[in-house]
């Protein structure tokens, strides 16, 4: 698994953790349901607009989500 399909993996682990579905969390985060289930699923590659959406969704820059993903990332690996 690629670096970004890992932070894909997280984002959804982040997503179920708060109990939101794909739909909720799209919602909320005014992103394509569909967009965002082929990131989750490595079927796209995950552009840096979205990426911003989803780390905004969590109250984070992009920065902060990447530290805090570095640190799961070494933790489940």
């Amino acid at each position: 698994m690629n670096y970004m399909q890992r932070l894909m993996k997280y984002n959804k682990f982040r997503r179920e953790e708060l109990g939101l579905s794909l739909n909720q969390f799209c919602f909320e985060a005014e992103i394509e349901t569909s967009t965002l289930s082929r990131y989750e699923n490595g079927k796209r590659k995950l552009s840096f607009d979205i990426f911003v959406k989803i780390a905004k969704f969590y109250n984070q820059t992009p920065a902060e989500f990447l530290a805090d993903f570095e640190k799961y990332d070494k933790e489940h690996s």
